[in-house]
């Protein structure tokens, strides 16, 4: 029996043991050591089975999955043991001194994280993003399946439209709490994200009256100038919210930038919208139909993504 496979069904024995989630993370743990699966492939894994399911084995696979297996079967070893990759782009050149703070911040929220279970239950966050009315697809996702013989495709040469609309959202494991797009002619400002803010409270105390109720919850947001401004740090504070430290050029470490963005933007990529309101429905039909395990999951990779950033030393992470 495959290793994963075999944790998974100690796992199941554990639900059926009445053990809870930390128990089951610690006896795994205990038992494979370095092997082990990871803390949220665990959390996953029990929560499968706490939703009723018994089947350990992983969901089928899609029928161009299986013809993709078969298509490179027939390659020998030899032909696949080089080939040509791409660079990968990084958002900064991060200095020492930000490879440290990373690497602080990332040590406190695990630490937070292993001393609470439900920490990323707790946790709100959002940021804001521009949604073009022509966004180009990238070489990869434009390429095409073509003979020996057939000639290349081609594609035309565009760039992003200047029509564009920023999409404002915050949300939790459990899905939206709030989204806008700001209006044309407004700047995201520390005056209007103080606004923001304001909305998006009033919003948590309609949608999530517990979490209001009880005050035990984080906003996680990036350090951007308008979020980081003393009006709104004042106003926060005012309102008793406990903020997440979020270091600077930090992207893969915001929920938003590496999971629900890219989401929303490879949608939206190659369709030519019309106007700004057609740009909007796109996004908000992205959204109304992400579920809510997604969400759930993307905030989970925080935990996986902070380890990832303290093994190495600060560094990017990739998604």
């Amino acid at each position: 029996m495959h290793l994963s496979m075999e944790q998974r069904l100690a796992i199941k024995f554990c639900f059926k043991a009445e053990k809870s989630v930390k128990e089951t993370l610690q006896m795994v743990n205990a038992a494979y050591g370095d092997q082990a699966l990871s803390r949220s492939n665990v959390f996953r894994c029990y929560g499968r089975f706490h939703d009723g399911r018994e089947d350990i084995e992983d969901d089928p696979r899609t029928k161009n999955a299986s013809r993709r297996g078969e298509h490179w079967q027939g390659h020998s070893e030899k032909d696949l043991r080089k080939g040509k990759i791409c660079s990968r782009f990084v958002p900064h050149s991060l200095t020492p001194e930000q490879k440290g703070q990373r690497t602080a911040a990332c040590r406190d929220l695990i630490a937070t994280a292993d001393s609470d279970l439900d920490f990323f239950k707790k946790i709100v966050t959002g940021d804001e993003t521009w949604c073009f009315a022509y966004d180009p697809t990238t070489k990869r996702q434009s390429a095409a399946w073509v003979g020996e013989t057939s000639p290349r495709p081609k594609k035309l040469r565009f760039q992003k439209f200047r029509v564009k609309t920023m999409l404002v959202i915050f949300f939790d494991w459990q899905g939206e709490i709030h989204k806008e797009f700001v209006p044309e002619g407004e700047t995201m400002n520390a005056v209007y994200y103080k606004g923001v803010t304001e909305r998006v409270l009033n919003r948590i105390r309609r949608v999530r009256p517990g979490m209001c109720g009880s005050g035990d919850w984080f906003l996680l947001h990036d350090d951007a100038p308008s979020h980081n401004a003393t009006i709104v740090k004042q106003f926060l504070a005012q309102r008793k919210v406990t903020t997440l430290d979020h270091p600077p050029y930090s992207p893969d470490l915001a929920p938003a930038d590496y999971f629900f963005f890219p989401k929303v933007k490879s949608h939206l990529k190659g369709r030519l919208f019309d106007s700004i309101s057609y740009i909007q429905n796109a996004v908000t039909s992205t959204l109304n139909t992400t579920a809510k395990d997604d969400f759930y999951t993307g905030i989970q990779k925080l935990y996986d993504h902070a380890d990832l950033c303290v093994q190495l030393g600060g560094m990017y992470v990739e998604n």
